[in-house]
């Protein structure tokens, strides 16, 4: 549900970013006799759909008035997570939804061919930090990313970290991975299952042994060390309750610094907000070791910064007065650094496509802010102070551009990026000359590139191989209008030879919201499914970033019918252009997008043959008791508000499940470890939907969920993300007539 509202911070986005056919003229190719067989088994699957026994779930007498509207909620009892009942609950679902998936057709094929996609060597964008490189690399099918660390770019490496030893299964996630400046030690947080929940430890990087550090109860914030190496800054929450760690209220988040060889008990509290104790609390020592930041959000949208001068470097005072830079919470301030004794900021203040604003140190009023960059047409997407300059990464309907400025906000150049795709990173430091992006498209797997500033030139960094024929696909960028005529842009990706006579199995995917991005990228999965014949589809709805902050506000609040009024644009306008039809479109989306996916089917049943959403925020009456729930109320709402009440009950997909409507084929997925989207969202959607179908005359579109165990609302290990991409993807192709014939080998 994430959005960074800095620098250092609020991202988790990234959230999820799940960043998922037809006869396909079957007719024509396999002749009459493979078309009656195919039409034979999907008649028999619809058959065995009908039969599907549903676990009973028992009903309570829930009614909570409104102001004056009574609403029903009668399985409020799954709210309760952890307890023996929905662990039950959650074991019988599952028995009758993995052996159906298992059995689809071509569910092995998909999970074959996503296994050797992914089997290619890769590696992570790199960084400096005491005194030598460090980057993440997998040799292809390694549940986890393990850690290097070498002395020069060109020079021997060895391993810094490998989480695939924090245990056997996966299960245990890599949180954060942040080495100190001296180079002496690396901290590093790890959850279980991939919750939100961080433990930090501290190891010694030459010895590879752990000291006895522990830090505990981390969420939502990652260590800062200080220059002088001896201990770190980290924001945290009080211990929750026993057997509610994965659903408590978020409340009192705290800023403390951690002493190298100290217990926890010993850290010195630094900054705490007691009078907002739903407010993020969190921050971060810039590039110099003599600043450090506190941003401060009452959710995931606009933010406050204080700044302290922490005096020498290399023996900084961390308990230095806190001072505001700007309060208010009416934009989103992001710090980038300092030089040339001016503070550089990125700032959306009367700027919705944001702009690069300078301090000077002297004064921190508004009114002496200088405007170095100006807002432009393209809108920032990031900024960063590197190799002596300003980088800018701009998006140009959806694509990268990416430019380098001088300090005074002179454009230097513009680097050439590989194509029509997405540019990440601008990593590397102000006081370096290296300079490293990464970029990836719908048909480029990430590829790191070292810039020559010198040659205004980039050339690749550990270069994956690949492990498909890209020639054999084309990405287009296309544009609709939406029910309001708002022009939105779409990214569709296919086989060059795929004709346009509506039969196409298409999978259409969106977020839309929290000012995140929907960037076209490389998926395994997307290309699999492409190769059957499929069509993939990635709509830049709004309510995202795509085109600065207008158009994430034309989205919020009493505006998000827009989101879902944009997303059926979309399946009309690949309808209209004969791309698919409806018997042959799926629809896919997490978390925000789960949401999304909800609140459309429900919308609009008649469109869709397949519906997945995926940690979805199904119940948008009572997401905000949960986790960091209180803090989306900047972007939703809050039922406890009279008239966001009535928008919100107008859409939330829980509440708008009706009797008697023949809903899409759903697959809900989840995980017992989400502590973002509490899986109580996706119970009860599932738990109110499945006996209404099975009850629906002439039905037989199954509804399932699919709990994933030891997972996390984005986290899963690499042969369980492949396992749960297999299940998509099986189950998408069996309700909009895709078949799946064994893929061909690799090149």
């Amino acid at each position: 549900m994430d959005r960074a509202v800095s620098r250092l911070f609020i991202c988790t986005v990234a959230e999820l970013k799940p960043h998922i056919l037809s006869f396909e003229d079957k007719m024509r190719r396999f002749g009459i006799c493979s078309a009656l067989l195919l039409a034979s088994a999907m008649g028999a699957q619809q058959q065995a759909a009908n039969t599907f026994q549903y676990p009973t779930t028992r009903t309570v007498d829930t009614v909570t008035n409104y102001f004056g509207t009574r609403v029903a909620d009668p399985y409020r009892w799954m709210e309760d997570i952890e307890t023996p009942e929905i662990a039950a609950w959650v074991k019988s679902e599952n028995g009758v939804t993995m052996p159906y998936l298992a059995s689809l057709p071509g569910r092995d094929v998909f999970q074959t061919r996503i296994t050797a996609l992914y089997n290619y060597a890769r590696t992570g964008l790199p960084f400096w930090e005491g005194g030598r490189w460090f980057y993440t690399k997998n040799s292809g099918l390694q549940r986890q990313s393990v850690w290097y660390t070498r002395k020069t770019l060109n020079g021997p490496e060895q391993v810094a970290l490998d989480p695939n030893q924090l245990s056997p299964d996966g299960s245990i996630a890599l949180s954060g991975f942040v080495p100190s400046p001296g180079g002496k030690w690396l901290t590093y947080g790890q959850s279980e299952g991939g919750s939100d929940w961080v433990t930090y430890y501290v190891r010694d990087l030459a010895t590879g042994k752990n000291a006895a550090d522990t830090v505990r109860w981390v969420k939502f914030g990652g260590a800062s060390w200080t220059n002088d190496g001896n201990g770190f800054f980290y924001s945290r929450y009080p211990e929750p309750p026993k057997d509610q760690s994965l659903k408590v209220k978020l409340e009192n988040q705290t800023i403390y610094y951690h002493r190298v060889g100290t217990p926890q008990t010993q850290d010195v509290k630094i900054y705490a907000r007691p009078d907002q104790p739903s407010w993020y609390v969190f921050g971060g020592v810039d590039e110099t070791g003599r600043y450090f930041f506190i941003g401060t959000s009452k959710g995931t949208d606009k933010n406050e910064l204080y700044g302290a001068d922490l005096g020498d470097p290399m023996h900084p005072n961390i308990t230095a007065p806190i001072r505001p830079i700007v309060t208010g919470n009416d934009a989103n301030y992001n710090w980038l650094g300092f030089a040339n004794g001016k503070l550089y900021m990125q700032i959306d203040k009367n700027a919705p496509n944001r702009k690069i604003v300078a301090v000077p140190l002297g004064s921190m009023s508004p009114s002496d802010w200088i405007t170095v960059i100006p807002e432009g047409s393209m809108p920032i997407e990031g900024a960063s102070l590197i190799a002596g300059r300003i980088g800018i990464l701009s998006l140009q309907d959806v694509a990268s551009v990416v430019r380098l400025y001088s300090l005074d906000g002179k454009l230097e150049r513009e680097v050439q990026v590989p194509g029509l795709g997405t540019a990440s990173g601008l990593v590397g430091r102000f006081d370096r000359p290296e300079l490293f992006y990464a970029f990836t498209s719908p048909t480029s797997p990430t590829t790191v590139y070292a810039y020559d500033a010198s040659t205004n030139t980039s050339r690749a960094f550990n270069p994956p191989k690949l492990t498909f024929d890209p020639s054999k696909f084309a990405v287009e960028r296309v544009f609709y209008n939406s029910k309001d005529g708002t022009r939105v842009p779409m990214f569709i990706t296919h086989r060059k030879d795929m004709v346009k006579n509506g039969s196409n199995p298409t999978m259409l995917y969106a977020y839309g919201g929290f000012s995140i991005t929907s960037s076209p990228t490389f998926s395994p999965g997307v290309i699999a499914w492409v190769e059957q014949g499929g069509v993939y589809a990635l709509a830049n709805i709004r309510g995202g970033g795509e085109y600065g902050e207008k158009w994430h506000e034309a989205a919020m609040f009493g505006k998000k019918q827009n989101v879902f009024d944009d997303f059926i644009a979309a399946a009309e306008y690949l309808i209209r252009e004969k791309y698919t039809s409806s018997s042959h479109l799926a629809i896919r989306g997490g978390s925000n997008g789960g949401l999304l996916v909800g609140a459309v089917m429900t919308q609009r049943p008649d469109l869709f043959a397949a519906a997945v959403p995926q940690v979805g925020v199904m119940d948008m009456l009572r997401y905000d008791r949960f986790t960091a729930g209180a803090g989306w109320a900047t972007e939703y709402g809050s039922s406890k508000d009279s008239t966001a009440f009535q928008y919100l009950r107008a859409y939330s997909p829980l509440q708008n499940i009706k009797p008697g409507v023949c809903y899409p084929a759903t697959l809900v997925t989840t995980a017992d470890h989400d502590d973002r989207v509490v899986p109580s969202h996706s119970f009860k959607f599932t738990a109110t939907m499945q006996p209404l179908q099975a009850a629906t005359s002439g039905c037989a579109r199954p509804v399932l969920i699919r709990v994933e165990a030891q997972g996390s609302h984005g986290y899963r290990p690499l042969d369980r993300q492949i396992l749960e991409q297999a299940d998509i993807w099986a189950f998408a192709a069996a309700h909009t007539g895709m078949t799946v014939k064994p893929a061909a080998g690799s090149p």
